[in-house]
């Protein structure tokens, strides 16, 4: 059993250092970081690969992770193909859209879900303006990474993509709305 668990790492680690990386699983802070650290060993690299694809199986989760590797993304110097695969939801929505325009590719049986980002509070009420604060900031940054994906106004993105309930998309919709560049 050992020796195939040793196996399936060496080929987790050939398929990374081929620039390519698997983000299967909840956002959070031990994901992103993995994800992070993977996209900057590859730009510090002596020989970069030209690009760099973040493959995305996730139902989103924690959104200040979620911010950390976008900036990542964006600072990356080398382009960051995203591949939407299974279920891109909430923050793994975020994180696939901020992907290299023109290299955003989502499956077509893939799950879409986008959502207004959400908080609880257990606290006292100056803690909770203070939280409210922060969710509003959240909410506007969310807003800015949709805003900058589809090349529509802060207002236009408000408008279109903070809807009270979860909105759904199919692959097709992605694509009209320009938050994708193609279907798989």
């Amino acid at each position: 059993m050992a020796k195939k668990a040793e196996q399936q790492l060496q080929k987790a680690q050939n398929i990374e250092s081929n620039g390519i990386y698997v983000l299967m699983d909840q956002i959070n802070h031990a994901t992103c970081r993995d994800a992070i650290k993977w996209i900057m060993n590859q730009n510090l690299s002596e020989n970069p690969l030209p690009q760099l694809t973040l493959i995305i199986n996730s139902p989103g989760g924690d959104v200040h992770a979620a911010f950390a590797l976008i900036d990542t993304m964006k600072a990356s110097s080398i382009p960051i193909k995203t591949v939407g695969l299974g279920l891109i939801a909430s923050c793994g929505f975020l994180i696939f859209i901020a992907g290299t325009k023109g290299m955003r590719y989502v499956g077509k049986n893939t799950g879409i879900m986008n959502h207004q980002h959400t908080d609880s509070w257990e606290s006292k009420m100056h803690d909770m303006r203070a939280a409210m604060s922060e969710n509003i900031n959240c909410e506007t940054r969310a807003l800015n990474i949709i805003k900058d994906a589809a090349d529509i106004s802060l207002s236009e993105a408000r408008e279109r993509f903070n809807s009270k309930s979860d909105q759904y998309f199919t692959a097709k919709q992605l694509l009209d709305l320009n938050l994708a560049d193609k279907i798989l």
